[in-house]
Order: C-alpha cells, then structure tokens, then sequence
C-alpha cells in the first residue's frame, strides 16, 4: 500500500527579479518543501514551479531567458506553474510596457496568449493596496477566496486572448484580471502578491500545493 505523499516539492525560479525570500515563506507556511534555483534542470523533480517576479517585463524576460525552455517543456508536459505579479504578466505574450518604457519588443512565454495592457491615464498608478476578487471560473487555485482581499502592486495588467483564461477578476476603475489559468487549468497566476495577502493569500498558497499533490 502506497502512502501519499504529503508535501510537495516546489521549486521557486531565481532569475535575479522577486520577493524570493517572501514568497518562499508564504509557500513553506503553505505545508510546500521549497528549493530556491538557478538551475533549470532541477525542474524535473519539483511537483511544482513557481515564477515570481518584481519589475518590468522586459527585463524579467531577459533575466529568465535561460529558464524559458524549460519552463514551457514543463509546463507543456502539466506540470503546475505558478506566476506571481510580474511573473504572471511573464505567463502571456506581450506586454505595452517595454513599448512604454523604450526597451524594445519583448516576448512572454506565450503560455497564457494574450498581452499585459497599462491603466488608463485617469486611474491612479500603480494600482497599490487591497482589493477584492471575484471568481469567474472554478479552478482548484481560488477554492475558498471569492470576493476576499488580496494586496495589489502593478501599472499593467492581463488581457488575455481568450476570455475563459480568466480565473478571477477585480474592479479597479475597470474589470480586469487578476487570476488567469490555461485551458488545461495547470498552468496560472495571480496580479496579486498572495504571500502579502494574510489569509487569503495563504489559502491560494495552500490550494497550490494541493493541486501539486494532487497531480
């Protein structure tokens, strides 16, 4: 008789952009055995992959170039892959922001199609603070966190190409996403910092080593 497996093996991206000691945390408390790498061959044996990020997209897709094979092999075979903040915008396939900031065209790893869009000039930026979710569309990642609060920190935001790749959106002057989830469900993220979102946040942390465990 197999005995299940009760904690998952997480392996947090260090691609030199992100809250790593935060989320680290958030995800240990979340019952995840964590490894912090710089190597993506160690992505075989982690039950999940979590992409965090802190900053602007053009250089969080130059620091993880030498991730991005990996990570869609991984994420093309199922295996869970978790962006965070700018490692979600990471997730789709363009951004406006290396437009906006003079840097040049910059590819996302087009996971998640669609482009990362900025807040109009008649809303206060970057959205900064709490603010609530409302889930769209069942995923294991928001079992139990409709229409709590989660702390924001961002100018741009998700548009993906198709509308069923929203998980969860939130009002800020207007609707946007603040989940998305691939149609196969494995491979998501979230606007929003969860391991600086108290309980609520804990709760997606949790749900997503749940879902590691449970593939």
């Amino acid at each position: 008789m197999s005995v299940r497996q009760t904690t998952a093996d997480v392996v947090v991206v260090d691609y030199g952009l992100g809250n790593l000691r935060s989320v680290t945390r958030g995800l240990e408390r979340a019952g995840a055995d964590v490894t912090l790498s710089e190597d993506p061959a160690e992505f075989d044996a982690a039950d999940g992959i979590v992409l965090p990020g802190v900053g602007a997209f053009s250089e969080g897709m130059d620091n993880a170039g030498p991730f991005r094979e990996a990570l869609v092999e991984q994420a093309e075979a199922g295996k869970p892959l978790f962006g965070i903040c700018l490692g979600m915008q990471m997730l789709l396939t363009t951004s406006e922001e290396a437009d906006h900031e003079g840097q040049g065209d910059a590819e996302g790893l087009d996971l998640i199609p669609g482009e990362n869009v900025r807040f109009s000039r008649d809303q206060t930026v970057p959205h900064m603070g709490w603010n609530e979710l409302d889930v769209t569309r069942d995923h294991p990642l928001v079992e139990g966190v409709d229409g709590e609060h989660a702390y924001f920190v961002h100018s741009y935001y998700a548009v993906p190409d198709d509308e069923a790749a929203t998980v969860a959106t939130t009002d800020y002057g207007t609707d946007f996403a603040s989940i998305v989830a691939n149609d196969a469900g494995n491979v998501f993220g979230t606007q929003f910092h969860p391991e600086k979102s108290g309980e609520t946040g804990l709760r997606i942390l949790r749900n997503y080593v749940d879902y590691c465990l449970d593939r």
